[in-house]
């Protein structure tokens, strides 16, 4: 039998500290979700300022993310690449800006962020999961 890893609170808080420094950082607005391996959500943090739709993005971003065990950006490329047949898989934001939080190999979880250009929003996923050493 394996053994599974998995985020536990402490974990998502400074990973949502961390990604909310590095906004702030810049003066971006971005809404912070964290999602398990299964793609629930955990937590979600929409900045002051932040766009409301955001909220919604971000936690699909975080979902597609989870579920893919990959970053949300993959999907992005292949449709905008002429894969259109992505347009129909059953996930919920394609963009970038969700990437998964990987520990010995396996996916423990991801980070969506919303509200900045697409690669800022990835820098902020990224800051997030330097917090936890990986």
């Amino acid at each position: 039998m394996k053994t599974k890893h998995f985020l536990e609170g402490a974990e998502v808080r400074a990973m949502v500290a961390a990604a909310e420094a590095e906004a702030l950082k810049h003066q971006w607005a971005m809404t912070i979700a964290v999602a398990d391996d299964g793609g629930h959500l955990l937590h979600l943090h929409r900045m002051d300022g932040a766009a409301p739709v955001s909220a919604h993005i971000a936690p699909g971003k975080a979902r597609t993310a989870a579920l893919g065990r990959r970053e949300s950006k993959g999907y992005e490329d292949m449709i905008n690449g002429g894969r259109t047949a992505f347009l129909s898989a059953p996930l919920d934001s394609m963009l970038e800006g969700g990437v998964p939080i990987m520990k010995d190999g396996q996916c423990i979880g991801a980070i969506g962020i919303s509200g900045a250009k697409p690669a800022e929003d990835t820098q902020v996923a990224k800051a997030g999961i330097a917090a936890l050493g990986l």
